[in-house]
């Protein structure tokens, strides 16, 4: 063998080496970006989703038909208050936003104008409503670990904490991210409660009315495949949980036992947005159907189903 030869059979196995580290590298850095976008919790959500029928899709929200019909649509003058939850009222036929920076209530059009704004007198921050029966709203304060049920109606400018019966929602595992999301559950005659971080699902039953009977109770979190619970909502259509993660960029669909269903992505390029929403907040769904979103600080969402 020549010196030629030899040196050709030398450097091979280094060169190998040096092609299998790098292959290496790249699938452990696709792999970090992947769990770090959560792709491996949507992968997964995605191939479950093939196995649903048609049958099961109608019965559903299913939220891979849902498409943006208005987009990013800004809050005027609210650009400091970072909007952090909403809800449909189906009396009044508009939606109502809490404010959590600067604690107001604010009454919004189906387009996402604003209607009026109601300030929120002795909340600290107010993260989750939810629209109850009879003019009656439930507002959470992540900070204060309260709930408190409140009456709202055309006439109403200001609302102030100490009118209105308070509920304490006593310790979470993380008191900074603690209570932050709230759904009435008409059937069930109950509000949904959820803990930011970790993901925890509760119910405190209630008549729809400002009592609330019992103590609240902890329900299996097993499928909360995400990072951080932002907000909840109930399909008045079907009795589905929508769960929204802005840490994920995701919303999720739970059927009546609290298994998956579908999801929808809020990355930039999928379902009609254009850009990813920077920090979705706050879900909901009218009896249409149609879904209505918010995100901080002033974004306004809208999306209807394409099926």
């Amino acid at each position: 063998m020549s010196s030629q030869t030899q040196l050709k059979s030398a450097r091979r196995p280094r060169f190998a080496l040096r092609w299998y580290t790098w292959l290496a590298l790249a699938l452990a850095a696709a792999y970090g970006l992947a769990f770090a976008m959560h792709w491996d919790d949507r992968g997964v959500l995605w191939v479950l989703e093939r196995f649903e029928s048609p049958t099961e899709q109608k019965e559903s929200v299913w939220l891979p038909d849902y498409h943006a019909v208005i987009d990013a649509k800004l809050l005027p003058g609210m650009e400091k208050d970072e909007a952090s939850d909403l809800s449909y009222n189906p009396q009044t036929k508009t939606l109502f936003s809490v404010m959590g920076k600067n604690p107001f209530l604010a009454e919004l059009s189906l387009q996402g104008d604003v209607l009026r704004k109601m300030p929120l007198k002795g909340w600290s921050n107010p993260e989750g409503l939810t629209v109850m029966e009879n003019g009656l709203m439930a507002i959470v304060d992540e900070r204060e670990h309260i709930l408190s049920i409140v009456k709202v109606d055309a006439d109403t400018r200001e609302l102030n904490i100490a009118d209105f019966p308070k509920y304490d929602l006593g310790p979470s595992k993380d008191q900074n991210k603690a209570f932050e999301a709230i759904a009435w559950d008409p059937r069930n005659q109950q509000l949904l409660l959820g803990e930011e971080r970790p993901p925890a699902l509760f119910t405190w039953k209630s008549d729809g009315t400002q009592t609330l009977t019992g103590d609240k109770q902890k329900l299996a979190s097993d499928e909360l495949d995400i990072r951080n619970l932002s907000a909840l909502a109930v399909d008045p259509r079907t009795g589905h949980t929508l769960v929204l993660s802005a840490d994920s960029h995701l919303l999720l669909e739970l059927d009546e036992k609290g298994d998956q269903v579908s999801f929808m992505t809020l990355l930039g390029g999928f379902n009609g947005i254009k850009k990813t929403i920077p920090r979705a907040e706050g879900v909901t769904m009218d009896e249409a159907g149609t879904l209505y979103m918010v995100s901080e600080p002033n974004l306004f969402y809208r999306f209807e189903k394409q099926k």
